[in-house]
């Protein structure tokens, strides 16, 4: 069991018995989990035979796709139909969408209600449950509509990812990546040498990468400007990602992020900070892990397009999140389309 203490709240992994004294000292009026059709087999028994007290489940449909404000008008019907009140809990048991949505959802419910997130999938543990980033797409843009509120607790529990499927592991891994990339030279060189992910110590690996966000988010809570490091791959990343989702064969978060990192890799390499090996390492180590998707790139006007709504611009200039060097991010940066236009080549082209 590791506990992590943040400003306002703290993370508990494989600690069971800290559920219970959380929602034990908050008196609570009622419980509402909300889950999906896949938190609803695998991960519910786990936490219905924990619980002291008596629930209502709200099950959504599972997907990037789902995470819309029509969920959301669903998500508060249920619960005036269930009587919530603003001294409800409301726990968020399931991956980004849930945890994303579940608290965007509490936090404008009455105003707002106490929520905790229960994280089930790697993405969720190392990301989306930590710093209180909380939204819904919009109109085919990512978390366009949202706010930032932490939760009153975070728990992890390193079980559930035997659940997953190896492809949705892939996509949590992205963003340990990028955390190492961004604060850590050293973890990077680490969690890019794996070959599989059949022996891991992921309460560790958990333990390792939430720590590195952890502390960002602590030093700025308000994405005023340390914190913008975080999105290190996902302006295109994020556009990549938009572009396929309505697609049969969309590119799960982690893969559009892996080939964002590359892309924008390269436009750091392009600035003088990296050099020319360590972009190739880079996109080496990706592929070597995600393979190499070049169908799925937009051209660079739809790109663009998509590029233009991200939460990071600033008077319709688009701002990047990059490289000073392996272990050290900036942000703020703006490139030119023509330097965007050379890293898509540059992943495109076969290593």
């Amino acid at each position: 069991m590791k506990k992590i203490s943040c400003n306002t709240y703290n993370i508990h992994i494989n600690n069971w018995d800290a559920v219970n004294e959380y929602i034990t000292k908050g008196n609570y009026s009622s419980i509402i989990v909300i889950v999906d059709e896949n938190t609803f087999e695998h991960c519910l028994p786990s936490l219905a035979g924990l619980l002291l007290q008596k629930f209502d489940i709200i099950e959504i449909d599972s997907g990037e796709i789902n995470k819309d404000l029509d969920t959301c008008k669903g998500i508060w019907e249920t619960m005036i139909d269930f009587g919530a009140d603003r001294h409800s809990l409301c726990i968020n048991l399931g991956g980004g969408v849930i945890g994303d949505m579940g608290g965007f959802v509490a936090s404008t419910f009455m105003r707002g209600m106490d929520f905790i997130q229960l994280p089930t999938t790697l993405l969720s543990q190392v990301d989306a449950s930590v710093g209180g980033k909380l939204g819904v797409d919009f109109n085919g843009y990512k978390n366009l509509i949202g706010i930032i509120k932490n939760p009153g607790a975070v728990f992890m529990f390193t079980e559930f990812l035997d659940t997953l499927p190896e492809e949705q592991m892939r996509s949590g891994y992205a963003e340990v990546i990028k955390h190492g990339l961004i604060k850590d030279e050293d973890a990077y060189h680490r969690d890019t040498s794996i070959n599989d992910f059949s022996d891991m110590d992921w309460e560790q690996l958990v333990y390792d990468s939430v720590l590195i966000k952890k502390n960002i988010t602590d030093e700025d809570p308000e994405e005023r400007g340390l914190r913008k490091i975080l999105n290190f791959g996902h302006t295109i990343g994020h556009a990549i990602e938009s572009h396929n989702l309505d697609t049969p064969t969309h590119l799960l978060h982690g893969e559009a992020i892996a080939i964002g990192m590359v892309m924008e890799a390269h436009l750091s390499y392009q600035q003088g900070n990296i050099t020319e090996s360590e972009v190739n390492h880079i996109k080496a180590s990706i592929i070597n892990i995600y393979g190499h998707h070049t169908d799925r790139i937009p051209d660079i006007d739809t790109l663009i397009s998509l590029m233009s709504k991200d939460k990071k611009n600033k008077g319709g200039v688009i701002m990047f999140s990059l490289l000073d060097k392996i272990g050290v991010g900036n942000y703020n940066q703006e490139v030119s389309e023509d330097e965007i236009l050379r890293s898509i080549e540059f992943w495109k082209k076969t290593i």
